[in-house]
Order: structure tokens, then sequence, then C-alpha cells
């Protein structure tokens, strides 16, 4: 009789950021790390819950590490065996709207990726608004920009300057309809009929595709001196990407009722 050979486990590192720590046992817990090179994975850590365990107590949430973890088949949990700390997550000044936007990019990166599917320029944009929020950034900006490029990066970024049913380009001036299930902007014929569709000002309009386009390299943290942001229309954009976002997900994020506290 023959039996198949079993597949050796693959040991990999790469870098990480935190986004969920769950208990398992007594000793270990189950993380959710988005990382750099292979994308969101989750793990089983054991002995991650003991005092001295052997990670360094480098998996708190937000936190930057490098990892050593063996590559599972799809249907089982990774094993993560090393995790070095790089840089703990600490809002400016304990500011508790920052901790809540790092809360809420966590939430965002969980729900907006599929495991296994590398995004390294949707890391370093996470990466950056995390040390931009620590550094004590003007956080409503820093996640506006946050959100839109990460929209853009993940194929979601929806339609700003032109009209998504015909391709009419959209005024510059006055309100200019945005339909959240039709995908961005409608001019006023195929505004009709649709659901779920606000009225934003021709000043947010332009902010978020100003937003939207600023790339990485550009300085994690974006203010008023790189992207005018008027603090008049700072809230509705809050309202129009909960929106949008909400019904890419499917639910309400649990984090976006903190958001703006």
């Amino acid at each position: 009789m023959q039996f198949a050979a079993t597949r050796p486990m693959s040991s990999e590192k790469a870098t990480a950021i935190v986004l969920r720590v769950v208990e398992w046992s007594e000793s270990s817990s189950v993380v959710t790390l988005f990382t750099r090179e292979f994308g969101k994975i989750r793990a089983l850590a054991k002995g991650a819950r003991r005092l001295k365990g052997p990670f360094e107590s480098a998996l708190d949430l937000l936190s930057l590490c490098r990892i050593v973890f063996l590559r599972k088949p799809a249907d089982v949990l990774d094993l993560l065996t090393e995790a070095k700390l790089l840089r703990r997550f600490r809002p400016h000044d304990r500011d508790l709207a920052g901790l809540y936007a790092g809360y809420y990019i966590a939430e965002l990166l969980g729900e907006l990726t599929d495991d296994d599917d590398p995004h390294g320029d949707l890391f370093d944009l996470a990466d950056g608004a995390l040390a931009a929020l620590a550094e004590g950034t003007d956080v409503s900006v820093c996640l506006l920009r946050f959100e839109l490029v990460a929209l853009r990066l993940l194929g979601h970024q929806p339609s700003l300057d032109k009209c998504v049913e015909c391709g009419t380009e959209v005024g510059t001036t006055g309100r200019v309809a945005f339909g959240a299930v039709a995908g961005g902007a409608l001019c006023p014929r195929c505004r009709r009929g649709k659901r779920q569709v606000v009225s934003v000002s021709a000043p947010g309009m332009e902010a978020m595709r100003q937003l939207a386009a600023t790339r990485q390299g550009e300085g994690p943290v974006v203010d008023e001196s790189v992207v005018d942001v008027p603090r008049t229309v700072r809230g509705e954009l809050r309202g129009v990407l909960n929106h949008y976002l909400n019904h890419l997900v499917g639910r309400q994020l649990r984090t976006q009722r903190y958001l703006g506290r």
C-alpha cells in the first residue's frame, strides 16, 4: 500500500498590522493580520496569552510587527511562530478620536479585503495613516483620505467627476446627486428613480476628487496645506462615505458610530 506524501508546510516572513485578536484558549489566540506580502491572513498564535509568551507583546491591536508563520491549507488557520514588535499604535496625546479612527481603519481593512490577496500599496497607505494619527494629524482629513484612496486601490472608487450612468460631466457649482447603489455622481436626468441618493455640495465633491487622487509618497500627514477640505464640508463627506461604504460591505460598520466623537 502506498501513501501520498504529506506536503511540507512553508515558513513565511512578513510585515503585518494586527487587525483583530480573539481568545482561543487559556493560553492562545487567533489573530487576523494584514500583511504587506500576503494580504490578510488568519493565524493561531499558541502561547500568545501567557505573561511570558513567544511574541513579546507584539500582538496588540494595530501594532506593526515582523512575523514568521507557517502556511496551512486554505481551510485551516495558519500557525504564527514569531512576532517582533516594530511600532505600537498610540494616538497622539491619547486622543479618543484618533483611537477610534485607528479601530475604524482596522475594520475597513478586514471588511474590504479577501484572505491571501496581497495589496502592498494598501498596506503602505494604512501604515502611513496610522503613523499620521500617532503624529497628531487632523483625524477627519486623515480618515477621508484613507477611505477614498483605499477605495481607488481596491477598484471601488465612486465616479466623482462624471455621471456614473451616462458619462456626462457633473457641474462644479451648486449640488450634485450622489448614488450609493449607482456608484457615484449622477446627472439630473439619470438621477430620476434611483435609490439611496444624497445631495453633495460642489466643495464636497471637489474635496473628494482631490483626496482620491493623492498618491502614496506624498507624505503620510494630509492636512489643509496638502488637500483643501473645508471644515464646513467634513461632516457632509463623513455622511456620504459612511453611506457608500455601508452599501459596499452590506451592513453598517461597527466603528462608524464612534467617528466624530
